[in-house]
Order: structure tokens, then sequence, then C-alpha cells
């Protein structure tokens, strides 16, 4: 069995002496481990970092096996670990999508999501917003998207305010009435309507935490949320 394709390294670790076992998240098959022999080098260390592109060929016996990787560099992403606010970001989305994706699922969508935010983080003053709007994308591609088309009360598409935590619907001002105090505040950032500004977006990046540990965490059999996203949410708000 083997295949190759180009990925985005998400996750390695040490194996045996020499080797490391990475994850990679490809177009076509998703997120996926192997073996890289000799990964562990001097040689394959700038190599292996996260947010890297790699070629990619993968072989095993069996398709069940984890199997072995040959790699090739095809994009380094090193300068983003050159600022604190850009390796934060670089690290949250490493890590949701070590912890979220299922294994060996192809998620394509998602996959040409990920590699546009990569390239866009660091890049210009509202790079945050389009963070934001990638969980917004993960979230979706997972089974938990947010409806915030209309208000789930009234059915308005004006004056929406508030997010329901429950069912991850808008809500209106006119539609919350006792119940605001139990709902999420719904930035404009959420709704393409907002500025980008970091207290903005970290106001949206509330609400899309809240569904990524309540609802889509729980699915996954109550795993910790990767405290890379909380360092990134506590980074970008002290800008």
């Amino acid at each position: 069995m083997d295949w190759r394709e180009t990925g985005v390294l998400i996750a390695a670790r040490r194996h045996g002496e020499t080797a490391q076992i990475i994850e990679v998240f490809t177009k076509c098959h998703g997120r996926h481990a192997g073996v890289v022999p000799g990964g562990a080098s001097r040689k394959m260390a700038p190599v292996l970092q996260p947010g890297a592109e790699l070629d990619l060929t993968w072989r095993a016996r069996l398709a069940d096996h984890i199997g072995t990787f040959r790699v090739e560099p095809v994009r380094s992403r090193a300068h983003l670990m050159e600022e604190r606010l850009t390796l934060a970001a670089l690290n949250a989305v490493a890590g949701l999508l070590a912890f979220a994706l299922p294994e060996r699922e192809p998620h394509p969508v998602l996959y040409e999501k990920t590699v546009a935010l990569l390239d866009m983080i660091g890049e210009g003053p509202v790079w945050p917003l389009a963070y934001l709007r990638w969980e917004l994308s993960l979230l979706d591609e997972l089974g938990f998207g947010l409806d915030l088309s209309r208000c789930a009360a009234t059915g308005a598409t004006e004056g929406l305010a508030y997010v329901s935590p429950k069912t991850g619907r808008a809500v209106s001002e006119a539609g919350a009435g006792a119940w605001k105090d139990r709902l999420l505040p719904l930035s404009p950032d959420l709704l393409g309507q907002g500025t980008g500004e970091p207290a903005s977006v970290v106001r949206g990046l509330k609400v899309t935490g809240h569904f990524v540990s309540e609802h889509l965490a729980p699915a996954l059999g109550e795993r910790p949320v990767p405290a890379a996203r909380a360092r990134f949410v506590d980074t970008l708000g002290r800008q």
C-alpha cells in the first residue's frame, strides 16, 4: 500500500532513538500518521516543524498499519515562530486539527482553508479574523456549525445580537427577551460585519470556543481541548 501527496505537518513525537512519528493533514487522506525513519536527526529537525508543507510518500504492508513516510520539504513556515502571536496561532491550528479530525477521513474543503489560513498568518493587521472564520469552518466541517443567518425566535435577519449556547443559532435583541443573560454575545465579526480588531475577534472566539469545548470535545470522548488554543486567545487579547 502506498500513496503520495502534499500535506501539512500538525504533530510530531520521538519514536525510538532516531525516528519520529508525525501526523499530517492532507487533502485526500485527511489526518494521517506515519513513522519517519531518521526523523530525529539534525538534518530533519528543521523540516519536521508544525505548519510545514511536505511532499509525502506513505508506504505500509497493509492499509491499517501505521506505515512509514518519506518526506521532502515543500514550504517551511518557520517565520511564524519568530513572533509570539503568530507562533500561538500556528500552534492553535495544528493542535485543533490533531485534536478534532478523525484519522484518515478526507476533509478537502477544510484542507484548502487551512493552507489559506497558514499563508495569511502574520500578513496584515486583520489576519486573526481569518483565524476566527477558520474555526467556524472547522466546526461546520465536523457537524457543529453555527446558524447565524436569522433569529431562531423571530426569523428576523436584522438586529442579531446573541447565539444560543445549545443550538448555535442566532437570536436577535428582540427575540432574546428574558433569556438574554443565558445567551452568548454575538460578535459582528462572526457575521462578516466586524472590523477584525483583536477585541472583536476575541469576542467571536469566545463563541466558537464554547462550541469546541461544550459540543465538539464531548463528542470526541471528553478529551481536553488543546491548551494551545487558549494561549492564542489570551495572546490575541493582550494586543
